[in-house]
């Protein structure tokens, strides 16, 4: 039998729904299924005889992409069937016949005949591809700002950095001591041990955190350095482990600490011996599960970082006292590193003052200065009581005040050798000690010494406090405490 004409329609208007590129589903007025063309069954799995006699919502908009029901009455596409509106949708879900959560986006169209509300046609997209780029793109951008807070916290650390002074530049000699040292930096380097640096003050303890650090896995990422002896006590949670802005008084910004800081890097703890017992159990818990929060702040914070510590004090005795707990001790010293003072390298002496002279007379732009034998000599036989920061600190004051192609050194050395003997031959008139009284004048004598040396200059190139080894400020309190003023 031949179709009638309006059936011909129906077929003609099908195969056109069935091409379109977008579900569409058409609901009576009572939110019952009359069509639904086939990618609406490709993207749902819904089929027409799926929905046959049944309301479409309770099929596959039923609830909420969270799982929260969705009722009818609050459904957008319900809607065109009591206002007569137009109803459009961006970020919803339909159920498919699987139980899948499709995203899609949507237009519900009432359909009206006689000014009667008789149906609505909806036309739906699936923006599950879309969805994805976005989600991609948030967390692109997430990694992105957690890059910039990164390489922001890792910049202003370096700027601390920058402004802090330089201290022995390279390892340099070849002594046997200096090269038993080595061997043990070679074997710990790429593990992720703790590793403990001993040494009196001035050896190059620093230096040698850094070596270790240049040669571990971990050499892409930064070496934060604290000085544990500079940090009030009141500050030390908040400079190791970092703080809320507002979690205290002076809190006017977030701030990362070092230990954040340090992630899959080397955290250098400077002077630790210096921290105080009671603060101790924190910096351990800290070492033992790598985590932290921050201060006000109660999310717990997990990070990757090695931890290098140096000291001069001897940890043993500071233990055996009760002034360093035994725990903290044995967790830092995993791997402990002796750094040789400078009197057991007598071979490195003159290699390290030519490579300080070098140093100084390019930073200074001075003419090369050579350094003669009798000099060499004299360098190698003074004991060194202050190590490689002496010897650094006498090389460049000898080139600040040398004058044409000779090198200023002996008078700096007869100086130290004359003060030395000094003090000796006090200390024997005095059963082998000297009053306060008698050590505040020693000490205000040297003060006025350098002062006269440096034509009473107190800071910058050849003043007097480069010349003690001292910052300006330390010396411009000492010459108030003293009274020392410019006759």
């Amino acid at each position: 039998m031949k179709p009638s004409r309006s059936q011909r329609a129906l077929l003609e208007y099908e195969s056109i729904l069935n091409a379109a590129g977008e579900g569409i589903y058409g609901i009576d007025a009572n939110g019952q299924a009359t069509f639904i063309n086939q990618s609406s069954i490709d993207m749902l799995g819904w089929s027409m005889d799926d929905l046959q006699g049944k309301i479409v919502h309770d099929l596959h908009h039923h609830t909420h992409v969270d799982g929260s029901p969705y009722p009818v009455e609050e459904c957008h596409v319900y809607a065109s069937l009591k206002d007569g509106k137009v109803h459009r949708e961006d970020n919803e879900v339909f159920w498919s016949k699987d139980g899948k959560a499709i995203p899609v986006e949507y237009v519900c169209t009432p359909v009206i005949k006689d000014n009667e509300i008789i149906g609505a046609v909806v036309v739906f997209n699936d923006i599950s591809k879309r969805k994805q780029a976005e989600q991609n793109l948030k967390d692109a951008f997430s990694q992105i700002n957690l890059l910039k807070q990164e390489l922001e916290n890792e910049r202003d650390y370096l700027r601390e950095e920058v402004t802090a002074p330089f201290k022995f530049g390279d390892i340099v000699g070849n002594s046997p001591a200096l090269n038993r040292m080595l061997i043990q930096i070679e074997a710990v380097a790429k593990t992720s041990a703790n590793v403990l640096i001993l040494g009196e003050s001035g050896v190059g303890k620093e230096l040698v955190a850094r070596v270790v650090h240049d040669k571990s896995e971990r050499n892409q990422h930064p070496l934060i350095k604290v000085n544990c002896a500079s940090i009030p006590h009141e500050l030390f949670e908040s400079e190791f482990f970092g703080h809320l802005k507002g979690s205290f008084t002076g809190a006017h910004r977030n701030r990362v600490g070092r230990f954040e800081l340090a992630n899959k890097g080397t955290l250098f703890l400077d002077e630790v011996g210096e921290i105080p017992i009671g603060l101790q159990s924190k910096l351990l818990r800290a070492l033992q599960e790598k985590e932290f929060e921050r201060v006000g702040d109660e999310k717990t914070i997990t990070v990757d970082t090695r931890v290098i510590a140096a000291t001069n004090r001897d940890l043993k005795l500071e233990v055996n006292a009760g002034r360093f707990r035994e725990d903290l001790y044995y967790r830092l010293g995993v791997f402990p590193i002796e750094v040789p003072p400078l009197r057991q390298r007598k071979e490195d002496i003159i290699p390290l003052a030519l490579y300080f002279l070098k140093q100084q007379c390019d930073e200074l732009s001075k003419k090369e200065l050579k350094l003669t034998r009798q000099q060499a000599a004299i360098l190698e036989n003074y004991d060194w009581p202050g190590n490689i920061r002496e010897l650094q600190h006498v090389i460049a004051r000898s080139v600040i005040l040398s004058r044409g192609s000779k090198l200023e050194l002996e008078s700096l050395l007869n100086a130290k050798a004359n003060n030395k003997s000094s003090y000796k031959q006090s200390n024997a008139k005095s059963n082998n000690f000297i009053t306060e009284q008698e050590f505040r004048e020693l000490e205000r004598n040297n003060i006025i010494a350098a002062l006269e040396h440096s034509e009473w200059k107190v800071s910058g190139a050849g003043g007097a406090a480069e010349l003690l080894g001292v910052k300006p400020t330390t010396l411009a309190h000492r010459m108030k405490v003293f009274a020392i003023r410019k006759l």
